[in-house]
């Protein structure tokens, strides 16, 4: 057989999308799974807001059914710039912000916008895809391991031995997939840092930036806030590209629209990008979406009893896992911060259980789906060790009645390993 091309080759494919059909094949074959595997909501607990829903419906009955502009409709543009101001206080104009199908379009044209081959490119893991994006783009991948006792976000000292030459970081606040965020020091310390780097390079080097993906920003709980580079540092806003949208803060991942905030020359050469992708949000979700983020009232109600409802399952599973470490078990959470993950721990592997010795993480993996019936996401999925005992936990399709039951069957396989 004869080979294609050498990214195709290469290229590996999403560990949690392999997880993901495994889960939906056994679910289908009829059994019981407890599935946190997805990064997504179910739509009969999280449903769109009705607004939405509802404006979606007319733009189809009033024929938006056309091809958008390139950059997005005029309106949806100025509608995201004040929702943004409104939220963050930031201003953007119009030809700072660009339109595409959700968020992953957006990363890849940011990448290729800015990212040369061999260019370095510095992020974190666990973290969601940057290893793929920059393989895809043939970067210099720079891998920092964040650490638990930093909620396992990047800090400036991880990164700051490999700032020289590089030319993108990307930060993710809060975070897929640790539901945790860069708090207001550790961010501001990032930007002075970027700042510096960029005041010492001159001529025609290049400049560093930071793609700053902000898809979960507006799903804080407690007193956490979410933070940026550019409220934080105005001064950052010639060298931050930022990737948002609708998918996660409205449930709406399945209407695909989604947003960048930059330089106007950054964003004019990704609307180049994608003109010859064409990974645009449809014509009828951009008109019902530029109408609905200008009803602030609407969208206030909206996430106040999305976030509590969010909030609400989070907290009771981070509760179950404490109870679980108090009786002794080797398990443990972080405490939920933001978006809809719960990062725990658990820790099986050197045990032995139904007279199967647990070698590896992957056989603690499978151990839990089998004996527990949950399905949860390894950190090594997102980069981080292969034998990391850490997982991503979503409770965007976790129904509260199940909870319990759930943990009566963990507790219940956690008895059995020795």
């Amino acid at each position: 057989m004869s080979l294609l091309s050498q990214l195709s080759e290469s290229l590996t494919g999403s560990e949690i999308v392999r997880l993901g059909n495994e889960i939906a094949d056994r679910i289908r074959q009829g059994e019981k799974i407890y599935n946190y595997t997805i990064g997504d909501f179910d739509p009969k607990i999280f449903p769109i807001p009705q607004e939405l829903e509802q404006l979606i419906i007319e733009a189809y009955k009033n024929n938006y059914t056309n091809y958008p502009p390139g950059d997005g409709l005029l309106e949806l543009r100025q509608a995201v710039a004040a929702f943004i101001k409104d939220r963050q206080g930031i201003e953007y104009g119009i030809n700072e912000v660009l339109i595409a199908s959700g968020g992953r379009p957006l990363i890849y044209s940011l990448f290729k916008t800015i990212v040369d081959e061999g260019d370095k490119v510095i992020y974190a893991v666990p973290s969601w895809n940057n290893n793929h994006y920059t393989h895809m783009n043939h970067g210099e991948h720079c891998v920092v391991e964040a650490l638990p006792e930093n909620n396992f976000m990047p800090t400036a000292a991880d990164i700051k031995p490999h700032i020289e030459d590089a030319t993108l970081i990307c930060l993710c606040s809060p975070q897929n997939p640790t539901g945790t965020t860069l708090n207001k020091a550790a961010l501001a310390e990032i930007c002075d840092m970027v700042l510096e780097e960029n005041s010492r390079r001159t001529g025609d080097t290049k400049k560093l930036y930071i793609m700053f993906d902000q898809m979960y920003g507006v799903l804080t709980y407690g007193s956490t806030r979410h933070y940026d580079p550019v409220s934080l540092r105005p001064e950052m806003k010639q060298y931050t590209i930022f990737v948002d949208g609708i998918s996660k803060a409205f449930a709406a991942t399945g209407v695909r629209v989604g947003w960048s905030l930059g330089p106007a020359k950054v964003i004019a050469k990704m609307k180049a990008l994608l003109s010859h992708i064409g990974a645009w949000a449809p014509m009828a979700e951009q008109k019902a979406t530029a109408q609905y983020l200008v009803q602030k009232d609407a969208i206030d109600k909206y996430l106040s009893q999305f976030k509590a409802a969010i909030e609400e399952r989070l907290v009771t599973i981070y509760n179950g896992f404490i109870a679980l470490k108090e009786k002794g078990y080797p398990v443990d959470a972080i405490t939920p911060q933001a978006a809809i993950y719960l990062t725990i721990k658990v820790d099986l592997r050197g045990r032995t259980a139904n007279d199967k010795f647990l070698e590896t993480q992957g056989d603690v993996t499978s151990y839990i789906l089998d004996e527990a019936k949950l399905a949860i996401v390894p950190f090594y999925a997102f980069g981080a060790g292969k034998q990391s005992p850490w997982y991503r936990l979503s409770v965007g399709t976790c129904s509260l009645e199940e909870i319990k039951e759930m943990f009566d069957k963990l507790e219940a396989a956690l008895q059995k390993t020795t």
